[in-house]
């Protein structure tokens, strides 16, 4: 399976959910102004995989295809590197290095890879790279809105996908930044050098039967994002007029920095960009 060293991909098998169509309380006025104004928002039924697109599954795309993705074909992506030590948190560009070889082969260079390195979240990958596999496997990319729908799985107007407290009794349910960002991680109390993504599927699914949702990696939508952010950036710098909106938050938000791993949270990046830090899952329209 396109080399890719590690155990046998045999993870959780994917599903594609039917959601219905229906009404729900979109975006947020709590957090960030671009998330305002909560609003109704009517989506129409629709399906959506269960799992966001892992390595495993990308490497099929890629043995039955050929396909190149844009960061293998450009020699480099952005990486997320620690700092030395607490910096300003206005400037994106101390964490985030533009890195030769990084790909979804290879997200960190210089790194082992985990031994259930197919069963994480793929990511490096662009809009573009997206929008190849959605279409390969006869599906394409939700939109912003039936994103936000499929997250809250059912639920009504809550700050997170699963109730209004981060951790319910004591449990996490996301993967997301666990210290002082961007200079110290201590997942369960460890310090941890290499923060990074997790297999998929280690937390608790929604109330749809979704996994990762929130956390783990950010995920492309279809929708152009029509705000400009605020408050902090989550990836790169960039200058870029037309920007796609991402969901979900990722493993490096931070509640004291990038309070995003909530439904409603959202973030805008070119289409061409890849970084360390963004999947996707895929949607498909409903049979007639």
């Amino acid at each position: 399976m396109s080399n890719l060293p590690g155990q046998p991909f045999q993870p959780l098998e994917p599903a594609r959910v039917h959601l219905g169509a229906g009404e729900f309380l979109m975006g947020s006025n709590d957090f960030y102004p671009e998330e305002r104004p909560q609003r109704p928002v009517q989506v129409n039924a629709f399906q959506i995989d269960s799992l966001p697109v892992r390595n495993g599954d990308f490497a099929r795309f890629v043995d039955a295809t050929g396909y190149v993705t844009q960061a293998e074909r450009q020699g480099h992506s952005h990486v997320f590197q620690m700092t030395s030590g607490p910096v300003s948190l206005n400037n994106p560009d101390q964490w985030w290095k533009a890195v030769q070889g990084a790909n979804w082969r290879n997200p960190r260079p210089g790194q082992p890879l985990p031994l259930d390195f197919k069963s994480h979240p793929v990511v490096h990958v662009s809009l573009i790279d997206a929008k190849a596999y959605a279409a390969w496997c006869g599906g394409r990319l939700p939109t912003e809105a039936e994103w936000e729908y499929a997250c809250k799985g059912g639920m009504g107007p809550s700050r997170f996908a699963w109730s209004d407290e981060f951790a319910p009794e004591g449990q996490r349910m996301a993967h997301v930044w666990q210290g002082a960002f961007p200079w110290y991680y201590a997942p369960g109390g460890q310090p941890d050098t290499s923060p990074g993504t997790v297999a998929v599927g280690q937390f608790p699914a929604n109330g749809f039967g979704l996994f990762d949702m929130i956390g783990n990696v950010w995920e492309w939508t279809q929708s152009v994002f029509n705000n400009t952010a605020t408050c902090c950036s989550c990836s790169p710098v960039q200058d870029a007029q037309t920007l796609i909106t991402l969901k979900g938050g990722s493993h490096l938000c931070a509640a004291e920095y990038c309070l995003r791993y909530r439904p409603a949270a959202r973030m805008g990046l070119a289409g061409a960009s890849s970084t360390s830090h963004i999947g996707f899952r895929c949607a498909y329209n409903t049979p007639m």
